[in-house]
C-alpha cells in the first residue's frame, strides 16, 4: 500500500466559524493554527497547505488568565533607532483585538511560504458579524 500524499486536486475546504468569546487566547489560536494547517484531517501532508478557512468572531472578548493583561507586552519596532514601541495586552486587547488574535496564531503556524499561504484563510472580526455567509460556514467547536 502506498502512502498517501495531498496535492492541489484532491483537497477538499472548508469553512469554519469560531466564537472567540470567554476563550483563551493560547488555547484558542492553537487549535485554530492546527485547523488552519489542516492538522484536524486524516489527509494531512506536511509539505502541502491541506488547512480549512477559518473566521474568528468577537475577538474583543477573549480571555487572558492571570496577570497577563498588565504584564504581558508587545514589542514593535518603527526601524529607526531608539524606535522600539511597546504596549501592553490590556491595551491590544482594547484598541486592536483583532491583531492581538493574528499575532498568536501567525507564531504558531510554520515560518516560511507555506504558513504565509496558510495565515491569508484566517478572518479575524472584532465584533460578531462576518461578511462570509455565502460560504455558507460551520460552527467549529473548541476541545475543552
Amino acid at each position: 500500500m502506498r502512502t498517501f500524499m495531498a496535492n492541489a486536486n484532491n483537497i477538499e475546504r472548508k469553512w469554519y466559524v469560531v466564537d472567540a468569546e470567554g476563550k483563551t487566547l493560547g488555547r484558542l489560536a492553537s487549535e485554530v493554527a492546527a485547523v488552519l494547517r489542516g492538522k484536524n484531517k486524516p489527509t494531512f501532508t506536511p509539505h502541502v497547505d491541506t488547512g480549512d478557512n477559518v473566521i474568528i468572531i468577537n475577538a474583543e472578548k477573549i480571555e487572558l488568565t492571570g496577570k497577563k493583561l498588565t504584564d504581558k507586552i508587545y514589542y514593535r519596532h518603527t526601524m529607526h533607532p531608539g524606535g522600539l514601541k511597546t504596549r501592553t495586552a490590556l491595551e491590544m486587547r482594547t484598541n486592536y483585538p483583532v491583531k492581538m488574535l493574528e499575532l498568536a496564531i501567525k507564531g504558531m503556524l510554520p515560518k516560511n511560504s507555506l504558513g504565509r499561504q496558510m495565515f491569508k484563510k484566517l478572518h479575524v472580526y472584532a465584533g460578531s458579524e462576518h461578511p462570509h455567509q455565502a460560504q455558507q460556514p460551520e460552527v467549529y467547536e473548541l476541545r475543552g
